[in-house]
């Protein structure tokens, strides 16, 4: 009887976990894992459901709901360094020296562009109206100048950066 129930059921709690793990963002299987605990309890406690299909349905809604729930108010012990690839000490070393390089390029740059760009690239976030002021220029004059100066930078860049063989 209960092999039966299982193998009927089967393929309706595939679909409604899928549906539902899509719309609450839980996983699908561990929905289906939850759903099938749940039956075993009832079968336990009160037998098989009445309308199993029914049943079925309420329970895998249920479960999303209080996936959902606790997945809002979960938080993370920490982020492990292999979690965060972006922080780990190689992407950190080269994320160092792209900085590097680009700073280096920027000071060779000629004219006004070295102290447009620094500005541009400055941690205090600029507005144009600052920028034009501290250079002394106008700010209508600012965009074509950045311009003129991104593309010094990127014919200056090209070299260091273009493959030196073929496919890489």
């Amino acid at each position: 009887m209960t092999h039966d129930l299982v193998a009927t059921l089967r393929p309706l709690l595939t679909a409604e976990a899928s549906a539902e793990a899509h719309a609450s963002g839980a996983e699908q299987g561990d929905l289906e894992q939850a759903v099938w605990l749940r039956l075993l309890e009832h079968l336990e406690a009160d037998g098989p459901p009445r309308d199993p299909h029914d049943w079925l349905r309420s329970a895998v809604r249920s479960e999303a709901r209080r996936s959902r729930r606790t997945t809002h108010f979960e938080q993370p012990y920490a982020v492990e360094p292999v979690d965060d690839p972006g922080r780990d000490p190689e992407h950190l070393a080269l994320a160092a020296a792209r900085r590097r390089a680009l700073r280096d390029a920027v000071r060779r740059l000629p004219g006004r562009c070295p102290r447009l760009l620094e500005a541009l690239l400055s941690p205090k976030d600029l507005t144009y109206r600052e920028i034009a002021g501290e250079l002394g220029i106008s700010q209508g004059s600012l965009g074509p100048e950045r311009s003129r100066c991104l593309g010094c930078l990127r014919r200056l860049l090209t070299p260091e950066i273009a493959t030196r063989e073929p496919w890489g």
